[in-house]
């Protein structure tokens, strides 16, 4: 079942994107739904406001008046979230409420994908992905945060450091 399950976006009124999270984890326990609605997720950023007593750092809704929510999409998930107070309805057409693509879900940041680098600064790598593809190079940098790593490749003569996803390398063996 957790395979089926996909991430939708419902539509909250503005400023109620607590209320409808917390109404709908209250609700999946209450009913023994948690194999169903897996998360429900408020995206946020920090950002750092300049005010008159200096700085200060504030979280803010990425978007407000959305609340994302992971599920299996079913008659009875779709009444219980579609039914909370203060939702107005799912993003799709229609009824039909349409999931989050994969690309929009690793934009967003809402889930961690664990990407298993089995190489380290200064191991040799071929590029398998992109503009670069099947180039050798050297690790340079990694940047686990971001999912980047630095490979130096060898293009015309010149060293020339490139910035690729951490999945777009691999080792040579």
């Amino acid at each position: 079942m957790a395979d089926n399950a996909k991430w939708y976006v419902a539509h909250t009124y503005s400023g109620y994107e607590n209320t409808v999270a917390a109404s709908i984890e209250k609700a999946v326990e209450n009913r023994g739904l948690r194999d169903l609605i897996h998360e429900v997720n408020i995206p946020l950023e920090t950002v750092t406001e300049i005010t008159d007593n200096g700085p200060k750092t504030v979280e803010r809704k990425v978007f407000p008046g959305y609340v994302l929510v992971k599920m299996v999409m079913t008659d009875e998930t779709w009444h219980l979230v579609r039914n909370v107070r203060g939702v107005t309805g799912f993003v799709g057409s229609g009824n039909k409420a349409i999931p989050l693509t994969d690309d929009e879900i690793a934009s967003l940041g809402v889930e961690k994908r664990e990407v298993v680098v089995n190489y380290q600064v200064g191991d040799s790598v071929k590029i398998t992905d992109g503009a670069l593809e099947s180039f050798l190079g050297t690790v340079e940098e990694i940047d686990l945060d971001h999912s980047k790593v630095r490979v130096v490749v060898s293009m015309f003569g010149r060293e020339t450091p490139v910035e690729l996803e951490l999945d777009q390398v691999e080792p040579l063996s």
